[in-house]
């Protein structure tokens, strides 16, 4: 258990030690970060087992409980939220290491190191936080490092990172306006207090609806999308697959955190309809808009806007009664998505890279150098489809099993609807490989094979989430994540 008490600080300070390594020697930065991924990657598959085993625990720091002490932590969720930001991250490093030689800027290796490692210290301290300031915190550490790493890429990525900032800076104001509130009615910030004693009245109410509007902003859920596109779409591939499936998905880790744990008692039938409905319009109208796209990034952008509402879905299925099958095919979901979408991004860049434009019509002709790119593009689509054995066919199993032991037609229908909109709009994308080219990019020669592979280790990832179901019910279990 030593090294269990050790292994959250590890997740959290040696990104950071390591932004600081690669700041101060930037010719340092590609084996650190690599180095720092493959530790951090050993260390999550780790705690996964730990949790397998031992179930949830608790580590106060420096000794003090809380509240008047801090610490972290540890439960099935915030693990495999830790290993797949550990797979996300070690991929998309390896992705934006292997890219062809004119495009490392010395812009490139002096800043876009230090901040990848710096947004994933923040995105593993977000995972580990027990008290909501620190929760705030961490997402300040992933809010400045994802809006500088979107501008990094310059351009009219520039503007999409100043409204990224925007709305993110506005998310985060709301959301610390509902902790001040729940701290002056609790005297209390430790989630685990908070669910202890949390009480259903007007003040709690307002707390409870500012954090979790501001973070519908931070996780772009309709109709707060709005800055999500441009800045998922512009960024550079590496930094657009972190962005979709590891920070968008802090968001909905931490509306199941709070609305799973201290606002248990105010989730009524109104707000976990409410909550549904915002699931159900985001899979509708990002689905309808990723299917109108002519620019593959941006397609792909829209389909995470789509393919999170499948998330919400969970409240209005867990307020009916159906627990453990909405708990965790929402959960499964996220992850086999998170998998899927960074995979897709990772192989977008290789195949816009071959072809030297994005747009659908012209990424047909020679696809020598993009061939294991398209192969990872549509193992990954099978996954968001949910074709067997795959997790998203895992995650929206276990979804539809909920629906129909609550009743929820409606429900259903639309996990049904949407399935067809995202085979839809990604056959579209995978049908522009065989059609005539118009443009010509990058030689093949000069694309490393590491471009695709980093893309097909993680929609292989995805397709074999599939077949861990009886592990994945296991650690979702496992710990206050799980509802009831």
């Amino acid at each position: 258990m030593i090294l269990g008490t050790a292994a959250p600080v590890v997740l959290f300070s040696l990104p950071l030690a390591a932004a600081i390594v690669v700041f101060v020697r930037p010719r340092w930065s590609v084996p650190v970060t690599l180095g720092t991924g493959a530790v951090l990657l050993a260390v999550a598959l780790w705690l996964v087992g730990v949790v397998l085993q031992q179930g949830a625990w608790r580590q106060d720091i420096g000794g003090w409980t809380a509240p008047l002490g801090i610490g972290w932590n540890m439960d099935g969720l915030s693990a495999a939220m830790l290993l797949l930001n550990a797979a996300v991250g070690l991929a998309g490093a390896a992705f934006h290491a292997a890219r062809p030689v004119p495009l490392a800027t010395a812009c490139d290796l002096r800043l876009f190191w230090p901040l990848w490692l710096f947004l994933w210290g923040g995105l593993n301290a977000l995972f580990l936080a027990a008290d909501l300031f620190n929760v705030y915190v961490a997402l300040e550490f992933v809010s400045i490092a994802s809006v500088g790493l979107i501008g990094l890429a310059g351009g009219s990525a520039q503007s999409a990172a100043w409204r990224y900032l925007l709305a993110t800076l506005l998310g985060s104001t709301i959301y610390l306006l509902g902790v001040a509130l729940l701290y002056g009615r609790y005297a209390a910030l430790d989630l685990a207090l908070l669910t202890d004693g949390v009480e259903r009245d007007l003040v709690t109410s307002v707390a409870a609806a500012l954090m979790t509007l501001g973070l519908l902003l931070k996780a772009a859920v309709f109709p707060l999308h709005f800055w999500l596109p441009a800045a998922h779409g512009r960024a550079p591939p590496a930094v657009s697959a972190a962005l979709s499936a590891v920070v968008i998905a802090a968001g909905y880790y931490l509306l199941v955190r709070l609305w799973f744990g201290p606002f248990a008692p105010l989730l009524e039938t109104g707000v976990a309809t409410l909550l549904g409905l915002l699931g159900t319009a985001a899979v509708l109208w990002g689905g309808l808009l990723a299917l109108l796209q002519r620019h593959l990034k941006i397609l792909i952008a829209y389909s995470t806007v789509s393919q999170f509402g499948y998330g919400l879905l969970v409240f209005p299925l867990v307020a009916a009664g159906a627990e453990q099958p909405a708990w965790t095919g929402a959960v499964t979901l996220v992850l086999a998505h998170g998998l899927a979408k960074a995979a897709l991004f990772l192989a977008a860049g290789t195949i816009v890279l071959r072809h030297g434009i994005g747009r659908l019509e012209a990424l047909g002709g020679d696809q020598q150098g993009a061939v294991v790119a398209w192969v990872a593009f549509a193992v990954a689509s099978a996954s968001l489809v949910g074709l067997p054995p795959t997790g998203g066919f895992l995650g929206k199993w276990w979804l539809a099993q909920a629906a129909l032991a609550t009743g929820g037609y409606f429900w259903l229908a639309v996990l049904m609807v949407g399935t067809v909109f995202t085979a839809a709009y990604l056959w579209r994308a995978l049908q522009a490989a065989v059609q005539p080219g118009r443009e010509a990019g990058i030689d093949s020669a000069t694309l490393s094979a590491a471009l695709g592979l980093a893309a097909l280790s993680l929609a292989l990832s995805a397709a074999a989430l599939g077949l861990a179901a009886p592990v994945l019910g296991i650690l979702l279990d496992a710990g206050p994540g799980a509802p009831g």
